[in-house]
């Protein structure tokens, strides 16, 4: 503040010094916005801070000024996308960067959008954008302002021009029609995430401008936000509560041992009295426990602070225990590539080794390259269209163990083609017990299953009946109501501590934290729900997670081992895999019954 009052007192000194003033303005938007720009905050406290005024001097933390750099290198020539923190400055930020912009460059046009017209230019409200202009404008020195700028000519509703560069920003809400047959330097969009049709802006604003600036909080997966922010040629600047020096004062975690880790000793001295950390693994602070308090739920959390895509939803599965099962159960495949087959009947020929292949095996192979069978298999399969949208996948789990032993998901198979691929492989697995949701491209499937003489199928059954009657029909049908409950078994099943289920998948484990709870009370996949799905999947996303819930309610539906499918068992092959366990086995069987009858004398 010193420095800034120095600033100006020495223009007043010499007024030939502000050339030299505005050049450095140009050149530099970070010494712009710290000599001589304004914010606006009307709480009390900042942090724990008093703060007698709301009109604030705009001095960037360091965080702020790498985005700003950023923003700068970007402006015209690049995308950008901002993922954030709630209350890091982020929109004043994107606002200051265009003023600036404006300011002290020729003929730019800048186009800002928001998901209602309020939110652009509403002179009352300090949400909106132009409230924001106005706002920096207003308390700017008068002799940075353009020549011959005249607020009642050069600002208008949702338009402001530089008089003497030629500039302009002009704004827009988010309608079906935003930016089409534009041409601008550069357009801002704001709290992203929350635009409906953000696909349609998407493709509107592409041939309009080189630069588009997305800022945003999560909002979920469902939204055109998450798909630019996981583009990887854009510039990304993500602005976590832990880079700011007030929120991260006294942070700390949680160690491997469970024990408490303490990041920032130096504001450990800060920590309220009777402060209890709470030792959880993630990264805290007493600002960010505070924050947690005050939230509604763990959505807020996930949403407002966390940057949390996934938790930012209400989801189906619980997220500590996913991430658990990940650490416990989790593992690379033993091997990874593809099963060659007949095109003609699904008949298996050859495992083929290649790392960028689609099938993986939790399995050795024999000596013949084929898998050791010892138990009945079940397999679970969730067609898609095969468009690229979404995954193929079909789960393979051992009935005995609960174990999952392979996993295959392709994004780019039809679905007769991928029945033709389930065939061989159920073959190759000594004809596993197969099931699948009949809907959608699921009958194509289905029927192609049957054209191949596979006949180990799941017969549809009244689910609402309590006779569960069996019919001739193949497939599960594909209702809400029964997604849900097979959904929800298969939740129980994978969060049991004893006695669930063991997958290896990572990938498929990870899937499970993709469901959510819609707002007609159903669960679906957060990409399935997207009012303007530019892939046309809706509720044919197909996945893993749901192949895997699948195989789990064949599994409980049939009795782990048929008595009238022992004499078909398959002879394993002396010196084989399968073979060493079996011995194995025998072995500690045979101790515990001689360690069991010395006990009993």
């Amino acid at each position: 503040m010193e420095w800034r009052a120095r600033m100006h007192a020495s223009v007043m000194e010499d007024p030939k010094r502000i050339a030299a003033l505005k050049e450095a303005c140009k050149q530099d938007p970070i010494f712009f916005i710290n000599a001589f720009c304004y914010t606006y905050d009307p709480r009390p406290s900042s942090a724990g801070k008093p703060k007698p005024f709301s009109r604030v001097p705009f001095l960037l933390y360091p965080f702020q000024e790498e985005a700003i750099m950023d923003l700068a290198r970007a402006l015209g020539f690049e995308d950008a996308v901002i993922e954030k923190t709630r209350d890091m400055g982020a929109s004043w930020l994107c606002i200051i960067i265009i003023v600036w912009a404006w300011l002290f460059h020729k003929d730019l046009s800048f186009l800002l959008g928001s998901r209602v017209e309020a939110y652009v230019d509403d002179q009352g409200n300090p949400k909106s954008m132009f409230w924001k202009i106005d706002f920096i404008l207003h308390n700017l020195p008068k002799w940075l302002l353009p020549r011959g700028f005249d607020r009642k000519l050069h600002r208008r509703k949702l338009h402001i021009e530089n008089p003497e560069l030629g500039s302009v920003i002009d704004g827009e809400s988010t309608n079906d029609n935003f930016a089409r047959g534009d041409r601008r330097t550069a357009i801002v969009l704001d709290e992203f995430a929350a635009v409906e049709q953000g696909w349609r802006i998407l493709r509107a604003t592409r041939d309009a401008t080189d630069c588009r600036i997305f800022n945003s909080t999560p909002m979920g997966t469902n939204n055109a936000f998450y798909d630019v922010r996981n583009r990887k040629d854009i510039v990304k600047i993500r602005m976590h509560w832990s880079v700011h020096p007030d929120k991260s004062i006294g942070t700390y975690t949680t160690d491997e041992n469970g024990l408490l880790e303490i990041l920032d000793p130096n504001g450990r001295d800060s920590w309220p009295d009777l402060f209890e950390p709470i030792l959880d693994g993630k990264l805290r602070s007493p600002w960010y426990d505070r924050q947690c308090r005050r939230a509604a739920s763990a959505k807020d959390i996930a949403q407002e602070l966390d940057i949390d895509y996934l938790g930012s939803v209400y989801q189906f599965f619980s997220p500590d225990t996913i991430n658990r099962r990940i650490r416990e159960h989790a593992r690379p495949p033993f091997m990874v590539g593809d099963l060659e087959y007949d095109n003609d009947t699904g008949e298996p020929i050859r495992f083929r080794e290649d790392q960028q292949g689609h099938l993986k095996l939790w399995i050795l192979l024999d000596g013949a390259g084929n898998p050791p069978i010892e138990h009945k298999h079940t397999v679970g399969a969730d067609v898609s269209a095969g468009t690229g949208a979404s995954n193929s996948a079909l789960s393979g789990w051992d009935n005995v163990t609960q174990q999952k032993v392979f996993e295959y998901a392709n994004a780019n198979v039809r679905p007769e083609d991928f029945a033709r691929q389930a065939v061989a492989i159920c073959r190759w697995f000594n004809r596993p017990y197969l099931i699948w949701e009949s809907g959608g491209p699921g009958r194509q499937f289905g029927s192609r299953v049957l054209d191949l003489h596979y006949s180990n199928v799941y017969l549809r059954k009244r689910e609402e009946a309590l006779s569960k009657k069996v019919s001739d029909i193949p497939g599960v049908a594909q209702t809400k109501e029964v997604k849900a409950a097979i959904l929800g078994a298969y939740r129980i099943a994978i969060e049991k501590d004893s006695g669930g289920v063991i997958n290896r998948s990572k990938e498929a484990l990870e899937e499970c934290l993709e469901y959510i709870h819609a707002p007609d009370g159903s669960i679906v996949h957060s990409r399935s729900t997207r009012k303007d799905d530019p892939t046309g999947a809706k509720a044919n996303h197909g996945d893993r997670a749901m192949a895997d819930a699948l195989a789990w309610k064949g599994m409980t539906e049939r009795e782990k081992k048929l008595p009238s499918d022992e004499g078909n068992k398959p002879k394993t092959p002396y010196g084989s895999l399968a073979w060493r366990n079996k011995k194995r086995e025998e072995r500690y069987n045979k101790k515990d019954r001689l360690s069991a009858g010395w006990r009993s004398h």
